[in-house]
């Protein structure tokens, strides 16, 4: 009996196991997965597209035991895009986000959430992203929202451009577009500075405090993605929890909502909030700004 195939962006894929459910306690398909892709794609390519991905595979749903991939697998098609990239001791083959077909492809492959590097492909050493991560230590989601509204203060006095996102999980992500003039050792030392000021500022909420048990109730102010071969969850990828939520971007006027938690939006939802809401982050190739001006004034308010 043939497989059943779907085509995307005049690329033919053949598929496998759509009725698998991946997300049991939602009964979401594999199948459901693959139309996700195919649908979200106009939405989420404009903030990958050019960029190294990594993901998470569940072939066995979400339940079972998954992994994490970066190479690209000897199967995958001629047509998916690639680029070899060097680590410490080699290269790593990674597939690069560049159309709907792709997508679609990795969700066949049970990808259920999709990394990005925060640089492009053509400049790997030059980051054009900062991501900061803020990793509550309990269940009190106010004080993440406190800590985005600092990390955004404080970043509008550097004269940087702040973005919004759920991630899906616990949390929340602030991502900078950056001008791509810096290098990563640059952009993790700002990003490190710019974590302890704030810490230093609101030490009884957020912490740069790598140990979890020295933490106590405080928000982790991660900014350890800010590397070279580290990633971020992609904008508008599945997380792998039970009711298939979407890492959401935001306008910073949502955080005010009292209903807003960080696994809102989920697969089931996500296409009503786009039919309704312009894409909150599609300007933000407009703000992309260089690091040295916001260096020196970071330098001074540390004085």
């Amino acid at each position: 009996m043939a497989k059943p195939t779907i085509t995307v962006d005049g690329r033919t894929i053949e598929l496998s196991n759509t009725d698998k459910v991946l997300f049991p306690k939602a009964g979401i398909t594999k199948g459901d997965l693959i139309d996700y892709h195919r649908r979200i794609a106009p939405a989420m390519l404009p903030h990958i597209e050019g960029r190294a991905l990594s993901f998470q595979r569940f072939p066995d749903g979400i339940e079972a035991d998954g992994f994490f991939q970066k190479n690209a697998s000897d199967h995958f098609p001629g047509w998916i895009p690639r680029a070899r990239l060097p680590k410490e001791d080699g290269t790593v083959e990674h597939v690069v986000a560049r159309d709907a077909a792709t997508l679609v492809y990795l969700a066949n492959q049970a990808c259920i959430t999709l990394h990005v590097s925060l640089a492009r492909v053509e400049r790997p050493r030059h980051p054009d992203r900062l991501v900061i991560d803020l990793d509550p230590s309990d269940d009190d989601f106010a004080k993440v929202k406190r800590a985005a509204r600092w990390a955004k203060d404080l970043l509008d006095e550097l004269q940087l451009a702040a973005f919004l996102q759920t991630t899906g999980s616990r949390g929340l992500h602030l991502w900078v577009p950056l001008d791509g003039s810096a290098s990563y050792d640059q952009v993790s030392s700002f990003a490190k500075c710019l974590a302890e000021l704030l810490g230093a500022q609101h030490p009884d909420e957020v912490t740069t405090e790598q140990r979890k048990a020295n933490r106590g109730d405080r928000v982790f102010l991660d900014v350890l993605r800010n590397a070279y071969g580290q990633t971020a969850v992609a904008p508008y990828s599945v997380r792998a929890r039970p009711t298939a939520p979407i890492a959401t971007p935001l306008d910073w006027a949502e955080l005010d909502d009292p209903e807003l938690t960080p696994d809102r939006y989920t697969i089931g939802n996500i296409f009503r909030r786009l039919s309704q809401k312009r894409d909150p982050w599609a300007d933000m190739e407009m703000h992309a700004r260089g690091i040295g001006d916001a260096s020196a004034r970071l330098e001074k308010l540390c004085a």
